[in-house]
């Protein structure tokens, strides 16, 4: 199979984008030699040369469509009608629910090609001891900085505030900070904080798989967290504001107006085509705090249970999915620092950013794939606007801890 993954990246540029591509994921896959894969937009372009080209090498036709909306709703949905897909690409928390729902079967991969991701990554697509999918890159979050603007790293989140406060009162930028928060709070991106002030969202059992049974929600490390992110907020510092969510953040730091910004990788293309001199740093932590740690996001493919062709998905994801050249290949489209390690080894040398992400992701734990996740983001969420709101801290995780407990049940 990496006979035909080599030759199949040697034909890229020579053929054309694969029939079908891009098309609305509606439909099955229709003969022995067709290979359906759902993914979103951006891995679909990404795809497309490679995957027609492995087509053509393997003679297979591999159709590639395109999930809108809620991807993991759409999957779980056709794949209970019969109509999903051979392969879906997706993020690693979705796996505890593709597996309450029988979306997904596990993936044979050796212990060679486990030994070939780091332990967090093989951690991420492990549920119930069996691993199910293959992971193709990992993302995460980090400090971006505009360098005209803030030309040192900050060590502290004190250091931050007070050198963003410094350009925002000599009228040179107009936020201290950009760090997506919304209306509906943003757990994704308010995490690092929370752990580095001594919270923690659940317990990890003696496997290192999360415990739900431990919720760090309400006790007294996520109480003194959210102390700490409360007066940065509309009640003190007013670095955090529910005003600020991802899109007009990013804006504002395109524009100059924000000498910093808490984002990831899918945000470099648009600062390069921006013009701004930047660099990428980790998010610091609370001063005396733990280190601020991202969660890692992982990227893979999964084999559907009720796919039409599993034995060529199989061979697809095993084979071909967990190729070096391809890793290095998707990341030159679509620059998501890879999962493999001799991937991210070899463009690290070509882009210094896949190795800045990287480092500013070290420690990080993975995603909670946990069928609730959806309902305990949500709740986090809410808990999380209202404190920086203003709201009280010890009532306000009370009550977000009384209902993600009702949601794990």
């Amino acid at each position: 199979m990496r006979t035909g993954t080599a030759l199949a990246l040697a034909l890229v540029l020579g053929f054309p984008a694969a029939a079908g591509c891009g098309e609305a994921a509606t439909a099955p896959a229709t003969s022995a030699g067709e290979l359906v894969v759902w993914a979103d937009a951006g891995r679909v372009a990404a795809l497309e040369p490679v995957a027609e080209a492995y087509g053509r090498a393997n003679g297979v036709t591999v159709r590639l469509t395109t999930l809108t909306g809620d991807g993991q709703a759409t999957f779980v949905t056709a794949a209970q009608q019969g109509t999903g897909p051979d392969v879906v690409v997706g993020p690693h928390d979705w796996t505890g629910s593709l597996v309450r729902n029988g979306a997904i079967e596990p993936v044979r991969l050796t212990a060679a090609q486990r030994a070939d991701y780091p332990p967090s990554v093989v951690s991420a697509v492990t549920w119930s001891g069996q691993t199910y999918a293959v992971p193709y890159a990992v993302e995460n979050l980090a400090l971006i900085r505009n360098v005209d603007l803030a030309p040192r790293a900050p060590r502290t989140v004190e250091e931050l505030v007070d050198a963003g406060g410094r350009l925002k009162r000599a009228g040179r930028t107009s936020e201290a900070l950009c760090l997506p928060v919304g209306q509906n709070g943003d757990s994704y991106h308010i995490f690092p904080l929370y752990t580095s002030a001594g919270g923690y969202l659940f317990g990890t059992a003696a496997d290192g798989a999360y415990d739900p049974a431990d919720l760090g929600f309400g006790k007294a490390g996520s109480v003194a967290a959210f102390t700490k992110i409360r007066a940065l907020g509309e009640a003190g510092a007013g670095v955090l504001r529910r005003s600020i969510g991802g899109e007009n953040a990013k804006s504002m730091f395109l524009r100059g107006r924000c000498p910093f910004f808490v984002s990831g990788p899918w945000a470099v293309g648009d600062i390069k085509k921006a013009g701004i001199a930047y660099a990428i740093d980790p998010i610091p932590g609370f001063d005396g705090g733990a280190p601020a740690r991202p969660f890692l996001g992982v990227q893979a493919f999964f084999v559907a249970a009720k796919g039409r062709n599993r034995l060529l998905a199989q061979s697809f994801v095993t084979g071909f999915a967990n190729d070096p050249d391809l890793a290095v290949e998707l990341y030159r489209r679509d620059p998501r620092p890879p999962a493999l390690t001799a991937a991210l080894d070899r463009v690290a040398r070509e882009d210094p950013d896949a190795a800045r992400f990287a480092a500013a992701g070290a420690g990080g734990p993975p995603m909670p794939g946990l069928a609730a996740m959806p309902a305990i983001w949500t709740t986090f969420g809410k808990a999380e606007a209202a404190i920086i709101g203003g709201a009280d801290v010890p009532s306000t995780l009370r009550a977000a801890a009384r209902s993600m407990s009702a949601q794990l049940r």
